[in-house]
């Protein structure tokens, strides 16, 4: 675990130095240590950010850790930090398939159940309500669609409502490919 959180905050902080970012100097936190948190969240914590906190903190990778609502409203608003980190990685994990094969799937993201909907305050639409056809069940929330390598590497993403079909999100993918790419999707996408 070690490796991937310097990795990560390596990463995190020669792509703010590329991009000539600028940053507060009072901060307690540079914005690199808040992409690196965000981010072992993300890859060892489920997307807890408290654990992902507290583990950060305690072993001394980041001992001037911000409150949880500070590093919350500090990570709501580097968004466009973490798109181009993503859109970088993307284009690099094209680079690095050689083989040139995606997969294109979706899969669902889950507020609420079927028969909590009446109470979702969230999303609000009809839109929202979404079909899992493996697990035979509804639920509300959202979809993400997803392009990934052979070995698993995200390309591309985008959410959608839950509603939304997977044949109507085929005209969403950028499709930046090389020539002669293979897609392989399941038949939801016919």
């Amino acid at each position: 675990m070690d490796d991937k959180i310097i990795a990560t905050f390596c990463l995190c902080d020669d792509l703010l130095k590329a991009m000539h970012h600028q940053e507060d100097h009072q901060c307690q936190m540079n914005d690199a240590e808040i992409m690196t948190t965000a981010l072992i969240a993300s890859l060892c914590f489920r997307g807890n950010h408290e654990s992902a906190r507290a583990m950060l903190q305690q072993h001394g990778y980041i001992p001037s850790m911000l409150s949880k609502s500070r590093f919350s409203r500090r990570l709501h608003r580097m968004k466009d930090l973490f798109l181009i980190l993503f859109d970088l990685l993307g284009q690099s994990w094209k680079t690095l398939n050689t083989e040139a094969i995606y997969v294109i799937d979706s899969l669902p993201i889950a507020v609420c159940d079927n028969i909590r909907i009446r109470r979702a305050k969230i999303y609000s639409h009809e839109d929202f309500r979404g079909y899992q056809a493996s697990k035979k069940r509804y639920f509300y929330g959202l979809k993400i669609h997803l392009m990934v390598t052979q070995d698993g590497q995200p390309v591309e993403c985008f959410l959608t409502p839950g509603g939304f079909g997977d044949v109507d999100a085929l005209k969403y993918y950028a499709y930046e490919l090389p020539d002669g790419a293979i897609i392989y999707a399941d038949k939801a996408y016919k």
